[in-house]
């Protein structure tokens, strides 16, 4: 199989740095974009604000006891959109394998690249400095040969900056990383491979498949080849969403319907963050409830329309939440998600690629590690 020239772009802090550039008494202070009620959620936060340890989907009031000068902006997803189209028509420059995983974010293929270039770091570094000049922001970019380490090395250098990771450089450098870097290993799955004594790369490649069968079940082999810099996955232009999503997991179950009502509240603001940033709309929302003895049950209703609104969504959520109040026993997770997706009503395709939702990727089942 040829060696292929993927590249993962990756704007840094997008939806602040859009609010910094477009008003200038911002630039230079922390900024969130959200909700500052009690019930808010910190949508993204500048880098003044990250150095507060503010970040996305934190409660706005953890946000501001973090940084107490924090500025919040509400969210203006039509501009943010609308910005995401300039930079996607920077992309179709050079190539249409492009893959889009939200609106600030994408993997090109540039292995075949349409202005004959043949360098994918004299392409990355050409659409960083287009997206530069025609919008004013600044992008972070990572190339190698798939797209498991070049959304890795996207990271690496931020913000503004650009990672080359070669073929022969790939096991190495996934090697030096912690695991929690790992797209696909969320928290707790972190915490499970630190009680395992998997810290970093190296340790996880020290682990037989048999072995990584036994503690991980399915994510096995996903584990083992990503240990080893393998990543077989195409970029895909035209994968189907089929849902959008997130839950959230408790240290300590909920009881009353007061704090669960609370809690489902944040999850409908992260949810339908999520929403817009992807840009579909669906006719189905589905609530999952796990009890503190693991039982998990899910509740659903469908319209024969899309949902209209964030206020639609939270109404339907909470009445299926009311379907299983009181909960006496305790709930450990709740989540919330959109299905049955169409967007301009063509095919339910999204143009982007199905993902998972509580920021980890590839799409892996990972569920019976997570919870």
């Amino acid at each position: 199989m040829p060696v292929r020239k993927i590249i993962h772009v990756d704007m840094d802090a997008f939806y602040a740095s859009v609010e910094q550039r477009d008003h200038p008494e911002l630039r230079g202070k922390p900024v969130a974009v959200g909700g500052s009620s009690k019930r808010g959620v910190v949508a993204a936060a500048s880098y003044e604000a990250r150095a507060f340890g503010v970040k996305s989907a934190m409660p706005s009031v953890t946000a501001q006891r973090r940084c107490p000068d924090l500025i919040f902006v509400k969210p203006r997803f039509e501009v943010y959109r609308a910005v995401s189209r300039q930079i996607r028509e920077i992309f179709v420059r050079h190539t249409d394998l492009i893959e889009p995983l939200a609106l600030d974010e994408a993997y090109l293929d540039v292995t075949e690249d349409k202005q004959g270039i043949g360098s994918a770091v004299k392409i990355a570094k050409a659409i960083r400095a287009a997206i530069n000049e025609e919008t004013g922001l600044t992008a972070s970019a990572g190339v190698s040969y798939n797209k498991f380490i070049a959304k890795l090395a996207s990271d690496q250098n931020k913000p503004d900056g650009l990672c080359i990771i070669l073929p022969q450089q790939g096991e190495a450098f996934v090697a030096t990383l912690p695991v929690r870097r790992f797209h696909g290993v969320g928290p707790r799955t972190a915490e499970k491979m630190e009680r395992l004594g998997i810290r970093t790369g190296a340790d996880l490649r020290a682990m037989s498949e048999e072995w990584l069968q036994r503690n991980f079940g399915s994510s096995a082999g996903y584990l083992f080849k990503a240990a080893r810099g393998i990543d077989n996955r195409r970029v895909n232009p035209s994968r189907e969403r089929k849902s959008v999503g997130g839950e959230l997991t408790y240290f300590n179950d909920k009881r009353s319907n007061e704090e669960l009502r609370a809690a489902l509240d944040e999850i409908v603001e992260i949810v339908w963050r999520r929403i817009e940033s992807s840009g579909v709309r669906g006719r189905t929302v589905v609530m999952k409830a796990r009890y503190a003895d693991f039982r998990t049950l899910t509740r659903s209703k469908s319209l024969n329309r899309n949902i209209a609104d964030k206020a639609e969504f939270a109404a339907i959520g909470h009445a299926l939440l009311n379907q299983i109040l009181p909960a006496e026993m305790g709930i450990r997770l709740l989540g919330l998600t959109l299905s049955g997706i169409d967007q301009n009503g063509q095919n339910h395709r999204t143009g982007a690629a199905e993902e998972p939702l509580v920021g980890v990727q590839p799409t892996l089942p990972f569920a019976e590690i997570e919870n």
